[in-house]
């Protein structure tokens, strides 16, 4: 029977964002931005933002990363190496392999279970003009039946006294789409991101931002193998070839406490609204702190609600010219809690700043308007998410 590829096509964030980028970008995100409000503890943020703006730091990254949740598990690793040149440019490469075993709720109930392998690579390069930096990425991920490929340019620049920094960044990306078993079936989606970030150091301790981005995407923008409902019937999905989004985070991170007892907080909230008529509310809140000589430990919990577009429908009982059973675009939330751990090794080992990380994250999923069709209840299940990291200085 042929497959279903639950992957939602129309994901908010492109798929150049995926894969090796966002797992070790996440795994290092909490921890660059604790550096920067822990005084005392790691050099404080009036220190680090002195002068002029800095390259990244020359590091080597290896990371594992599993998930299990709604039938799907997938695993791989991902390595990631940046070198810098002269003190003005910093380059990069990465590498990432995930194994995907599926058998989520479309798959089951409409098709086979199946396996794959998806390989994504990664270049990047940071040039240092004075007060600013400049940053090309490349991007590139093989799938079977699924190419993704992406280019970004971001620059950010450092104003009043490196207080504030100002960012704007561009991504230009297209996939090409087909579908096992059908080689006539072929498409292409085209994907355009901008954005826009302010971040404000308002003392010693506290550190805010505020970003916003617009995406548009044209093209293919479902799944060939997924199916709707229409009177019970199982017919094709049929979703629109245009989408525009937008989207707004808040972020504050605070600390307080003096010594060993210093602590940091976090809060984020993000608002996402598109011309599907989807809106989507995420919060975030998360504190880290050392609990023990070279130990770092934080913690997160971040909810999700998210309403449905105008053309989704468990079960159309009227014919339209879009529709679709994609649950990722109706109704549900969710909620995840977070347990992250780092460990920067003693001894030898220090001078290579050579750092362990841990995450464990679990999710839990409830729909609101899409049925389980084996038993008639509404759907929903938990994930289980694991981290880790190997990083070393060099």
């Amino acid at each position: 029977m042929p497959r279903v590829t639950p992957r939602p096509r129309h994901a908010v964030r492109l798929r150049a964002a995926r894969g090796l980028e966002v797992l070790i970008r996440r795994a290092r995100r909490l921890q660059r931005l604790l550096q920067r409000v822990l005084p005392g503890l790691v050099p404080s943020v009036v220190a680090s933002q002195a002068g002029a703006a800095t390259l990244p730091e020359d590091r080597s990254e290896l990371v594992y990363h599993y998930y299990d949740g709604g039938g799907v598990r997938a695993a791989g690793p991902a390595l990631l190496v940046r070198k810098s040149i002269a003190d003005k440019v910093s380059l990069s490469a990465g590498y990432y392999v995930d194994a995907v075993s599926n058998a989520s709720i479309d798959v089951v109930t409409t098709a086979s279970p199946f396996k794959e392998t998806r390989q994504a690579y990664d270049l990047g390069a940071d040039w240092l003009v004075r007060d600013s930096i400049v940053s090309l990425g490349l991007y590139a991920s093989r799938e079977p039946d699924y190419d993704a490929n992406a280019v970004s340019l971001d620059i950010s620049h450092e104003v009043f006294g490196a207080m504030t920094t100002i960012s704007l960044g561009f991504t230009r990306a297209s996939d090409d789409v087909r579908k096992a078993y059908e080689p006539a079936f072929q498409d292409v989606a085209k994907h355009w991101q901008y954005r826009f970030g302010l971040t404000q150091i308002l003392s010693p301790r506290w550190l805010a931002s505020v970003n916003f981005e617009a995406i548009s995407d044209a093209g293919y923008l479902g799944s060939p193998y997924r199916a709707a409902r229409v009177f019970g019937a199982a017919v094709p999905e049929r979703v629109p070839r245009t989408r525009s989004s937008r989207a707004v985070k808040l972020r504050s991170i605070y600390d307080y406490g003096d010594g060993p007892t210093r602590t940091a907080l976090k809060a984020e909230y993000r608002y996402f609204w598109d011309n599907w008529d989807i809106a989507a509310h995420t919060a975030e809140f998360g504190a880290g702190r050392y609990i023990a000589p070279g130990w770092l430990g934080e913690v997160s919990w971040r909810f999700h609600k998210q309403g449905k577009a105008l053309f989704y429908s468990d079960n159309a009982l009227s014919e339209t010219l879009y529709v679709s059973r994609n649950r990722q675009i109706g109704s549900f939330t969710s909620n995840a809690v977070n347990a992250k751990a780092t460990y920067t090794f003693g001894g030898a080992w220090a001078r290579f700043d050579t750092k362990f990380t841990g995450v464990l994250e679990r999710k839990q999923f409830k729909f609101s308007d899409f049925t389980d069709v084996r038993t008639g209840g509404l759907y929903s299940h938990n994930a289980t998410v694991l981290q880790l990291l190997l990083s070393a200085r060099f």
